[in-house]
């Protein structure tokens, strides 16, 4: 049983991307491992930007100077 964790941040996808993600990452394992959709688990954690880094800071800090 295929276990995928995807991690974005809080504000990083709409509900239509999250189920396009949850779609495509099933698709690809069975597609090219051969898994079996109806066991293949795909969780999306949404993370705030304050709880996410990246470079020594978090990416609120970096989206505040529009990086």
């Amino acid at each position: 049983m295929p276990f995928v964790n995807i991690k974005i941040t809080k504000d990083g996808a709409t509900v239509e991307q999250k189920q396009q993600l949850i779609a495509g990452v099933t698709n690809l394992l069975v597609n090219i491992m051969g898994k079996n959709p109806q066991t293949t688990v795909v969780v999306i954690e949404e993370v705030d930007t304050d709880n996410w880094g990246i470079g020594g800071e978090s990416v609120t800090v970096r989206r505040q100077r529009g990086q």
